[in-house]
């Protein structure tokens, strides 16, 4: 009984390597993002294609209501703790300032330098005489 439970896992053995001997490798292309939800250029923006787009593409990120940097920043430590985001806290910083800085508020957008330039769009008047 014993030599051919000896034999039993012997084939099984046999059997396993030869399958994995013929496994096909399997990978996945995925597309690219619309121009149109590309993520702002700007300090930071490659650590955000880098730990973002692992798991969601950037049109996640530019389709986001503005946030404020603390809740920005909330929504990266969301992605960590909740979802299991590799992101070490060097790079989570480096995400929620650039996702502040470019997706904010008008008041975050201030605060930053740009006086809220991207938030607020530019209208030219002309007078007739």
């Amino acid at each position: 009984m014993s030599n051919c439970l000896g034999q039993i896992i012997g084939y099984l053995a046999v059997l396993g390597s030869a399958t994995a001997c013929f496994a096909q490798m399997t990978s996945i292309e995925l597309p690219r993002d619309h121009p149109f939800s590309q993520i702002k250029a700007g300090a930071g923006d490659e650590v955000v294609v880098r730990s973002c787009a692992i798991c969601h593409s950037t049109d996640y990120i530019v389709g986001q209501p503005h946030l404020d940097a603390q809740r920005w920043n909330a929504e990266v430590q969301k992605m960590i703790k909740t979802y299991g985001a590799a992101i070490n806290d060097t790079d989570a910083k480096i995400i929620a300032d650039y996702l502040a800085k470019n997706y904010g508020t008008v008041a975050e957008s201030q605060k930053s330098g740009n006086c809220g330039r991207d938030a607020l769009p530019t209208v030219k008047l002309a007078f007739a005489d």
